[in-house]
């Protein structure tokens, strides 16, 4: 979580629109048809006496926004008020006109997708830029229509729109019925002022949002509509904000956001200069085992693993194949090689191939056309001198590096641990000592191991557990886990990967496979050159580990397994995925999955799960869903790493559509940095520099 923070504190970007209390772009509590620039990520916190609001928000497209907002009510435990909600909500803003020289933006939005309630309203909203001056006016229902302007037009269109549930029972669900609907409509708008210089936005509202439940339950006991405030940019991406509001408080909030799109300048730290200077010219004289063995040396130093290496008959083309341990970007990996190879090869090698292996796995290879003399052309494309092609092994190599068996690495790490936004409690901690290693024993077996040493934790906090008997406590009973295991034994498990075919890739371990579930499993996928689509399946036995995490089992064994398909779309680097199958808790359905993973590594997604589980039993929640996101690390920190920080957000951990944490429906990510779409969207930072 450190690392994760970082990723803010240093690699912020400007928002272009203000950051509202309730995390999605507007105003100060009402939203604004403006939107943040596409892939822009931030995280948001506001201060009031009604409600501490916490959100991440996303730009999913250029047109669609979205937030997942968790909110304490009553924060400040007014004296008399019987209110003490802990909500989960998601919001999404849908861009319907861009902002022309007459025209405003237009855009609709659903403050509750999912959730309670609590804050359930939509609205249609206007903003239009004079000057220095950004205004807006919007029409909004349910909350939002609470200070009632005019009849809900809806009606006319059907007499359905009259009417607003209340009541949204267990929660989760999409309450499709309220959507735009009540008897009334109520108006909102305001605007704010910017002081370029200063970085300084003056801020006025008027709230059609009157409080109706914070005041039923005394947690303030009036609300004017009219609220203001300021806002300052200190730095790019970082704002801070103070506002009077419902003219009974103040409210502060703070918000940083960072570019998830950004490719940064390819990273000079870790760069090691070559050990000789055998340039092209001089080395026709040089006996075949000098070049690479000079070649191999400055590879190593540079943080890339050369395998093997067949020079043909000819000798105008080498073949290589080379695993990438440190450059975050694929593109890097292969640029330093082909450089320190330009420096190393004989003048009558003409064209150099790259094969990639990642983990033992081969995806795809670079052909790469060399440039020197003669054969030195200026204004070339990048796509005249290299080519994506599909990985082949290379069969007797004239090369092959002898590397010591088992190879050994061990890491040592003082890290953190939190839950975050727990329907009881938003934030729980742990600090530990992580002492991991990691063995490559051949032929692409791999060995790995994880253990935690607890420094401090407040896990005793957890008082939730399974709200059900209908189904195993397959993920229940983790509370246990962080308490009685927390310091404990986290994986150790064999593995190894590779091709079957050229297009067929698998994956088999056994072990500890987590802090959960030890057992042995597989995966196939089958992933066409070039192609947008792929079909994976994964098998898994699994039996429950005991809570202290040793080496002991518990009697809670099962058999689980998905049919999986995958498709690279060509919208907005997005990946969807469909998984059907068997899940821990035994119940049977479809795992639906969205990712948007951008060349440089960042990642964000959801995901949702309807198994056979009915929502009555399922329990809090109605059904799995999440968020996930993906920081790496190589895009904040000097010099090049491959290493990420993640995390996985549920509103609520329950035990139906349960999956293996880190198994079975991996292997498409995991080759995401070495797919065709993400090489081919690189070719020109592959290129080496003359």
């Amino acid at each position: 979580m450190i690392r994760f923070i970082l990723a803010f504190a240093i690699g912020l970007s400007p928002a272009l629109g203000v950051a509202a209390d309730l995390g999605t772009t507007g105003l100060i509590d009402i939203p604004s048809a403006r939107m943040m620039d596409d892939g822009e990520f931030k995280v948001a916190m506001s201060r009031q006496t009604v409600a501490d609001i916490y959100s991440l928000n996303y730009q999913l497209t250029p047109w669609l926004e979205s937030t997942f907002r968790y909110t304490i009510f009553n924060p400040d435990k007014v004296a008399g008020s019987s209110d003490g909600l802990y909500d989960r909500s998601y919001e999404v803003k849908l861009r319907l006109i861009q902002e022309r020289r007459v025209f405003p933006q237009i855009a609709v939005g659903i403050r509750d997708v999912l959730g309670t309630g609590a804050w359930g309203s939509e609205y249609l909203v206007a903003s239009k830029s004079i000057g220095a001056f950004d205004f807006t006016l919007g029409m909004g229902w349910g909350r939002l229509a609470e200070r009632d302007a005019f009849s809900n037009p809806l009606i006319n269109i059907a007499d359905g729109f009259s009417v607003r549930d209340e009541e949204i029972g267990l929660g989760g669900k999409v309450s499709f019925n309220n959507f735009f609907s009540g008897p009334d409509v109520g108006l909102f708008g305001g605007f704010s002022y910017e002081l370029e210089n200063w970085n300084t936005r003056f801020l006025v509202e008027y709230n059609s949002d009157s409080y109706q439940r914070e005041r039923r339950f005394g947690t303030i006991p009036d609300a004017s509509a009219i609220s203001y405030g300021v806002e300052w940019e200190p730095s790019n991406g970082l704002t801070l904000g103070v506002s009077r509001q419902q003219g009974n408080q103040y409210a502060f909030n703070i918000s940083v956001s960072t570019d998830t799109k950004s490719l940064l300048p390819r990273q000079s730290r870790n760069l090691v200069i070559p050990v000789s200077s055998n340039s092209v010219g001089e080395s026709n004289v040089t006996p075949q085992n000098i070049w690479y063995g000079r070649l191999l040396v400055d590879v190593e130093a540079n943080g890339l693993l050369l395998r093997s290496a067949l020079w043909s008959s000819d000798e105008k083309l080498v073949r290589f194949e080379l695993s990438n341990r440190q450059y975050n970007l694929a593109a890097d990996s292969i640029n330093r090689f082909l450089t320190l190879a330009e420096i190393h090869l004989p003048p009558q090698v003409e064209t150099i191939e790259v094969i990639l292996n990642d983990y033992g796995t081969r995806n795809n290879a670079v052909l790469y056309q060399r440039q020197f003399g003669d054969r030195q052309r200026n204004w070339v494309n990048a796509d005249d001198l290299i080519d994506i092609i599909p990985a082949e092994k290379i069969e007797d190599p004239t090369f092959a590096t002898a590397y010591r068996i088992p190879n050994v690495t061990f890491g040592a790490d003082l890290a953190t641990r939190f839950s975050l936004f727990d329907p009881d409690k938003p934030l729980r901690y742990q600090v530990l000592l992580n002492l991991s290693a990691s063995a490559d024993l051949g032929n692409n077996f791999s060995l790995y191991a994880s253990y935690n040493l607890d420094i401090d934790n407040d896990f005793d906090t957890i008082s939730r557990g399974a709200e059900s008997d209908v189904l195993p406590h397959v993920r229940t009973d983790i509370a246990r886990y962080l308490k009685e295991g927390d310091t404990g034994l986290d994986s150790l498990f064999v593995q190894k990967r590779g091709n079957l075919a050229r297009d067929l890739y698998y994956r088999a371990y056994s072990g500890i496979l987590e802090e959960m579930y030890a057992g042995v499993g597989g995966e196939l996928l089958y992933s066409p050159f070039s192609s947008r689509l792929a079909f994976g399946f994964n098998l898994n036995w699994v039996k429950q580990r005991d809570y202290d995490k040793d080496f002991d089992l518990l009697d809670y064994s099962v058999l689980t397994g998905h049919i999986s398909a995958y498709w690279a779309t060509p919208w907005y680097n997005y990946d969807v995925a469909v998984h059907a199958g068997r899940y821990l808790a035994k119940d049977k359905g479809l795992t639906f999955e969205v990712r948007r993973t951008f060349d440089n590594g960042w990642q964000m997604g959801a995901f949702a799960t309807f198994t056979n589980v009915s929502a009555e039993d399922f329990g809090e929640g109605s059904f799995d869903k999440g968020l996930f996101f993906k920081v790496p690390l190589g895009q904040i920190l000097p010099g090049n790493t491959r290493s990420s920080y993640t995390n996985l957000i549920r509103s609520v951990q329950r035990d139906g559509g349960q999956r293996l944490s880190g198994f079975g429906g991996t292997l498409w990510y995991d080759l995401r940095p070495t797919r065709y779409d993400a090489l081919n969207n690189n070719l020109r930072r592959m290129v080496p520099q003359g």
